[in-house]
C-alpha cells in the first residue's frame, strides 16, 4: 500500500509546472520520494529538475526505484527511455550549475532489462543505449572546460560494441580533469577485436570489475584469453567467454605440450580470482580439458555454462564428483547427448546439485520417451529449482504430460521451456533439428497439446508456473538491442568469405 507521503508526492509531480516551482521548498529527505513518483508517472521534466538540484551526497537509481515502505512496487524493470534520458540530462545540469550541495556518487546500476516493458510509454532504453547516452554526456561536459573540482563518481554497467567504441573510449579517457568519472562494475563486450577488448578492460579498470561478458563477435583464442586474464581481475565474480575461446593459439597448437602449458597458464590465472563463482564457456571445444581448467579454482562455482563444449565421460565424471557440484545454482549442459553417452554420471551430478540448483538448461540432450522416468527421478529432489529449459529433445505429448505432473511437485518452480512435442512433426523427423525443420510443425496440434499441459498444471493448483516454447531461444535484451549492428557484421563476414572463396578459385584456375 502506498503511504500518504507518496500519494502527496504523486499528486505534486502530476502537475509538472507546480512541482518545478516548488522544488526549492521541498525538504531534502523527500527528494527520493519525489524522484520515484516522477519516474512512476513518467514526468521526465520533473525528473530532470529533481536531479539538477539533487541535495544529497548520493543518487543510487536501483535503490530509489526498489520497494520501500512508502511505495512497495519495484520499478527496477522499467528501463523507460524518457525517464533515463531525463536522469542523464539532470546529472549534466547538476554539474553545470555547480550547486553548493555537490553530488558525490551517481549510481545508475540496478536496472533490469525485460522483454515486456511495464512503463506506460513502452519505450525502453537498453544497456547499450544507456552506455551511449552516458558516454555522450561525459564527452559533452568534457568539452565545457569547467573549473576543476571534485568529480562526480558515476557507476554504470557498460555495453560496448564497435558502434559506440570510440565514444566510450573518449569518455573513459578524458584529456584532462573530467567532471564525471565513470566506474564500471559490469562490462559486456561484443563485435570488438581482441586488442580493442584488452584496451577497454584496461580503461575501465580490471581491478574493480565484478562481471565481464565477452560474447558473440569477439574472436578470441586461448592465447587471447590468457592475455585478458593476465590483466589482473581480482574482484571478478562472473566471467563469460565467447564461442571458440579455448581454441589453441597458432603458437601453441603445433605440439601437445604447448597446448597443455597454455591451458595450465589459463587455469593458474583463474585460480587467482578468489571471488569468481560464475563461469560461462559455451561453444568452446573442451574435450578432456574440464578437470585442468576447473580443479585449480579456489572457490566453488555457483553458475557454470558448458553448453556445446563436446564434453567426454572424463569431463562429466569430474563434474559429478568435484567441489563445484554441491554448490551449483545455475547449470547449462545443452548440446551433449547426456541420455545415451553418460546417463549415470549425469544423474549423479544432478543428485549432487539437487539442494542448490535453481536454473537447469538441457537443450538438445537426446532425452526421449524412454528416458522420461529417469528425468522424473533425477529432478524430483531438486526442490530449489525455479527454471527448467529442455528445448530440442524428442519427447512425445505423453512423456511431456508425465514430466509436467512430476514438475508440479517442485515447490519453487516458476518457469519451464518445453520442446515442440515430436507428435507435431512428420514421423521420422531427425534430431537435432536445424532452424528450418524446427519451424515446420503442426501448429494446431501443438496448441492442443500445450493446452493439455497447462491443464495438468491447473489441476495441480500450479498455474503460477509459466510455460513456453521459444523456438529460437529465450529473449536476450542485449542481442535485441544491437541486432542491426550484428546483422551488418554477419553480412561483412559473409562478403569476406565469398571474396576469399573467389580468390581461391582464381588461383586454382
Amino acid at each position: 500500500m502506498r503511504s500518504l507521503r507518496f500519494i502527496a508526492a504523486g499528486t505534486l509531480v502530476s502537475h509538472p509546472q507546480l512541482a518545478l516551482q516548488s522544488l526549492d521548498s521541498v525538504a531534502h529527505n523527500l527528494y527520493p520520494l519525489l524522484f520515484k513518483a516522477s519516474y512512476l508517472l513518467e514526468q521526465a521534466e520533473v525528473i530532470r529538475a529533481v536531479l539538477g538540484c539533487w541535495p544529497l551526497v548520493e543518487f543510487r537509481l536501483g535503490t530509489l526505484l526498489g520497494p520501500n515502505t512508502d511505495h512497495p512496487e519495484d520499478l527496477r524493470d522499467r528501463a523507460c527511455r524518457a525517464c533515463l534520458e531525463a536522469c542523464l540530462q539532470g546529472l549534466a545540469d547538476h554539474v553545470l550549475q555547480g550547486r553548493r550541495h555537490q553530488l558525490v556518487v551517481a549510481d545508475f546500476t540496478g536496472i533490469r532489462d525485460v522483454q515486456v516493458q511495464q512503463c506506460p510509454c513502452g519505450r525502453a532504453l537498453g544497456k547499450w543505449g544507456r552506455t551511449q547516452l552516458l558516454a555522450k554526456a561525459c564527452c559533452a561536459l568534457q568539452a565545457e572546460h569547467l573549473v576543476a573540482g571534485r568529480p562526480v563518481e558515476v557507476f554504470a554497467d557498460l555495453f560496448i560494441t564497435e558502434g559506440n567504441f570510440e565514444l566510450v573510449v573518449q569518455a573513459l579517457r578524458p584529456a584532462g580533469q573530467a567532471p564525471l568519472r565513470i566506474h564500471c562494475p559490469s562490462l559486456r563486450v561484443d563485435s570488438l577485436s581482441p586488442s580493442q577488448l584488452l584496451w577497454v578492460v584496461r580503461l575501465v579498470g580490471p581491478s574493480t570489475l565484478h562481471k565481464l561478458a565477452v560474447v558473440h563477435n569477439v574472436r578470441l583464442h586461448a592465447g587471447h584469453v590468457w592475455e585478458l586474464l593476465q590483466l589482473g581481475l581480482p574482484q571478478l565474480v562472473s566471467l563469460t567467454l565467447p564461442t571458440k575461446a579455448f581454441d589453441m593459439a597458432p603458437a601453441y597448437a603445433s605440439t601437445p605440450d604447448g597446448e597443455d602449458a597454455l591451458l595450465a597458464s589459463i587455469a593458474r590465472e583463474l585460480s587467482q580470482m578468489s571471488r569468481l563463482n560464475e563461469l560461462g564457456m559455451a561453444f568452446s571445444r573442451l574435450t578432456g580439458k574440464v578437470h585442468k581448467l576447473l580443479s585449480p579454482l579456489r572457490t566453488p562455482l555457483r553458475a557454470l555454462d558448458l553448453a556445446n563444449c563436446a564434453l567426454n565421460h572424463a569431463d562429466m565424471a569430474f563434474l559429478a564428483d568435484c567441489i563445484h557440484a554441491t554448490h551449483l545454482e545455475v547449470l547449462d549442459l545443452s548440446g551433449h547427448n547426456l541420455a545415451n553417452l553418460y546417463p549415470a554420471t549425469f544423474f549423479r551430478l544432478l543428485s549432487q546439485a539437487a539442494h542448490t540448483l535453481r536454473v537447469l538448461t538441457l537443450e538438445e540432450c537426446g532425452f526421449t520417451d524412454s528416458h522420461a522416468s529417469m528425468l522424473v527421478l533425477g529432478l524430483s529432489p531438486c526442490h530449489q529449482l525455479q527454471e527448467l529449459k529442455f528445448l530440442g529433445n524428442p519427447l512425445s505429448a505423453q512423456a511431456l504430460r508425465r514430466l509436467f505432473t512430476a514438475l508440479c511437485e517442485l515447490p519453487k518452480l516458476q518457469y519451464v521451456e518445453f520442446p515442440v512435442p515430436k507428435d507435431c512433426y512428420p514421423e521420422g523427423a531427425p534430431y537435432p533439428q536445424d532452424e528450418l525443420a524446427m519451424s515446420k510443425f503442426d501448429q494446431q496440434k501443438y496448441d492442443a497439446i500445450a493446452q493439455e499441459l497447462r491443464a495438468v498444471l491447473l489441476q495441480a493448483d500450479r498455474e503460477d508456473i509459466q510455460v513456453s516454447t521459444p523456438l529460437f531461444g529465450s529473449f536476450d535484451p542485449d542481442i535485441q538491442e544491437t541486432s542491426n549492428e550484428l546483422s551488418v557484421l554477419l553480412l561483412q563476414a559473409f562478403k569476406a568469405a565469398l571474396e576469399h572463396f573467389s580468390r581461391a578459385l582464381t588461383q586454382v584456375e
